[in-house]
């Protein structure tokens, strides 16, 4: 019971401390904006991304390896999630790439996910006992990190699934104005006509009663 209590305390510092890595950006037309992270082998990823204004709201998406390789590539994407593993040490690279616009640039909300590394496990030198310790200190620190880990994921998740949120409600907004806007318009538009036709009424009958 204690250690269960001392592993949330644990966690909620841990989770308390670490920023979460949400970023905004600005790609223009015909440009491209790149991101970079160095990890190690094994090291969980993740990438996080919403369109949140600009044209038709979609993105070029892309994610190469340290050796140029595309692990991940989306074409005219509105927002999306990704998670793989690094399979080896070095930098890896997220670009968001506007070239098919021609002159309107696009804002990018992003959040980008990287995990701890894995460890290898280490052999006891104490006899059983040392073993039995080590074997019990290594599965906390793992249980730690991959609650740590589940967290961070479910935070990033609540605060991209917000600006979801935020980005509908704006657009619904924009499209209600937008609709307030144009029934206004023709409203003026029918009020004008009327007037118009009672006044071409008026006037040719009074030149018939003249005639």
């Amino acid at each position: 019971m204690i250690r269960n209590y001392l592993l949330a305390v644990c966690i909620l510092c841990y989770f308390a401390i670490v920023p979460t890595n949400a970023y905004f950006v600005t790609v223009d037309a015909h440009s491209e904006e790149c991101f970079f992270d160095r990890v190690e082998a094994g090291t969980k990823m993740g990438l996080i991304f919403e369109t949140v204004e600009g044209g038709f709201l979609d993105i070029d998406v892309r994610i190469t390896d340290p050796e140029g390789k595309i692990i991940y590539h989306g074409v005219r994407e509105s927002s999306g999630k990704y998670t793989f593993a690094a399979h080896t040490n070095g930098v890896y690279t997220y670009c968001f790439s506007n070239q098919m616009s021609t002159m309107t640039p696009k804002v990018v909300m992003f959040s980008m996910e990287v995990g701890e590394a894995l460890k290898g496990g280490e052999s006891g030198k104490n006899g059983s006992a040392g073993a039995d310790a080590d074997s019990s200190h290594t599965k906390l620190e793992d249980m730690i990190q991959e609650l740590s880990a589940t967290l961070t994921s479910i935070k990033h998740e609540q605060e991209y699934m917000h600006m979801r949120d935020r980005i509908h409600r704006n657009i619904n907004e924009s499209t209600n104005f937008r609709v307030v806007i144009w029934s206004t318009f023709e409203a003026l538009v029918l009020i004008v006509m009327t007037i118009g036709q009672i006044y071409y009424l008026k006037r040719f009958f009074e030149v018939r009663r003249v005639v």
